[in-house]
């Protein structure tokens, strides 16, 4: 609606002059207000700001975001989930973290093994360097009996501390007896080389059986 000149000098003259100082909502509303607002009328409501500011989730009045190769990796996973290509049919040669992660997530909450093994032939997201795919990937293996993945996630377990990256893998595994033995096991040699929140998570999660929040 401002367009990037508008805003862009908007936002620099904030940080230039608000640097090295501590604020809140309401001084950056008084701000937004005074700077933006009232010098390029027309362009937005008070209702909509109030809304942006304060009301949950995105505002309605937001247009969509809308991603070309977001679709291109929806189309894809869509395709090799009907039987119509095989991984290798698919171009991953430009695909970035972001791409590898949209096409995880979008997969089903469960899935054969076959298939899992299928991805990982062809793609090798067991034994990955890359902690964002991993930490996607490895629930979706326990969750489908991939059992294949489980010397690789005990790895990462024990070398990895990280609350955000490994708790969606234990709250994976504490969905069934085995997977809760299993992480059992784990936890007692990852233990020392936490840090103490994430050993508390860990057990809070362990003795509730629980997907942690």
């Amino acid at each position: 609606r401002y367009g990037r000149e508008t805003f862009d000098a908007f936002l620099r003259k904030w940080f230039d002059s608000h640097a090295f100082t501590s604020q809140d909502s309401a001084e950056f509303e008084r701000f937004l207000q005074a700077e933006l607002i009232d010098k390029n009328p027309g362009k937005t409501t008070h209702e909509e700001i109030h809304e942006w500011m304060h009301a949950p989730g995105i505002p309605k009045f937001a247009k969509a975001a809308t991603s070309a190769r977001f679709d291109a990796v929806d189309e894809a996973r869509t395709h090799w989930l009907a039987g119509h290509m095989k991984p290798s049919d698919i171009d991953t040669s430009a695909w970035m973290t972001q791409e590898w992660v949209r096409f995880i997530e979008g997969l089903p909450k469960t899935m054969k093994p076959e298939q899992l093994a299928e991805l990982d032939a062809a793609w090798h997201f067991t034994g990955t360097a890359n902690v964002e795919i991993a930490q996607r990937w490895y629930p979706l293996t326990v969750r489908s009996g991939y059992v294949a993945a489980r010397p690789a996630i005990e790895q990462f377990l024990t070398h990895i501390g990280r609350r955000k990256l490994i708790m969606p893998i234990y709250g994976a595994l504490v969905e069934t007896p085995e997977g809760k033995e299993f992480a059992t096991k784990v936890f007692a040699k990852a233990r020392a080389g936490y840090h103490p929140i994430t050993i508390v998570t860990v057990e809070q999660t362990l003795a509730s059986g629980l997907k942690p929040l």
